[in-house]
């Protein structure tokens, strides 16, 4: 891709529409995204202790 003072100018614009759209998320999204992300990391935390638990088990 070639890099212009056209192509530069265009993404410059494109970014800046969507700095204009994009908001702050209010206090109870935030939190909602943030347990979200807590079950996720708990979920996947357990997942792999099963998995090592069962690889240890079967390993004796």
């Amino acid at each position: 891709m070639k890099l212009n003072r056209e192509s530069i100018t265009r993404f410059i614009k494109m970014n800046q529409r969507v700095l204009k759209v994009a908001k702050r998320p209010d206090r109870e999204e935030y939190l909602n995204v943030s347990k979200i992300t807590g079950i996720g990391i708990i979920i996947i935390g357990v997942v792999g202790f099963v998995i090592t638990l069962i690889a240890q088990l079967i390993q004796y």
